[in-house]
């Protein structure tokens, strides 16, 4: 019997979806076919597309375990913070203070050899950026020029808040390690190009989770994109 339909994943707009299986590429290091996807209509036949596309000697360990001590590893060794004082539960305020934040994350993401993308901008200062596009769109039929000059604008400040930004959405150390465990996977991995098949439809599931605000009941096998 299938399971009752829930609400979510089918009103989710497509380019959104694209969004994410571009960083279900990354992290498991493999391109769709250009029209691959496109008979996909539930989450399960989408997990299954996927497992069967990544490529790599199966090894049934923990990967976001293997995050959390290479993180350990790298804040210790940058920060100079003893390993014992550094848990899963350990505050992500309190490693990264404001006045340093992203100098500290910088030499993290340099130890770990990837950008983490663990801050964020001000909310205020996204919001602000996207009355400015919505505006444009507006003032398009108006005055192109004006519009045009608004487009360019909130892009050019956009890409500044994303690479200047200096808040955190995560709380705890076992949070940044499970992100990078499903943003980083196969990098993630003690040993290069292994994989814990067992671990792939969960990753995926908690991608969409993180980049679409869904609930995990939203996301099981039978959950219809159509």
């Amino acid at each position: 019997m299938n399971s009752p339909d829930i609400p979510g994943l089918r009103n989710i707009d497509p380019d959104d979806i694209s969004e994410v299986l571009s960083k279900v590429e990354k992290s498991f290091g493999f391109k769709f076919d250009s029209t691959e996807t496109e008979g996909v209509t539930t989450f399960g036949k989408l997990c299954d597309l996927i497992s069967g596309k990544i490529r790599g000697e199966n090894s049934n360990d923990c990967t976001t375990q293997q995050v959390f001590y290479k993180l350990r590893n790298a804040i210790a060794d940058t920060l100079l913070i003893s390993h014992k004082n550094l848990t899963p539960d350990t505050a992500l305020q309190t490693l990264f203070p404001e006045n340093i934040r992203r100098r500290s994350v910088k030499a993290i993401d340099h130890y770990l050899g990837f950008r983490t993308k663990v801050l964020r901008p001000k909310h205020a200062i996204t919001a602000l950026l996207t009355m400015m596009m919505l505006g444009s769109l507006i003032i398009l039929f108006i005055s192109w020029q004006t519009a045009l000059s608004g487009f360019i604008i909130s892009t050019l400040g956009t890409a500044v808040a994303n690479r200047y930004g200096n808040q955190l959405d995560l709380t705890t150390l076992g949070q940044f390690a499970e992100k990078i465990a499903r943003e980083h996977y196969f990098k993630s991995r003690r040993l290069p190009l292994t994989v814990n098949r067992n671990e792939i439809e969960e990753t995926v599931r908690m991608l969409f989770i993180a980049d679409l605000g869904l609930e995990k009941n939203q996301l099981t096998r039978d959950a219809s994109f159509v």
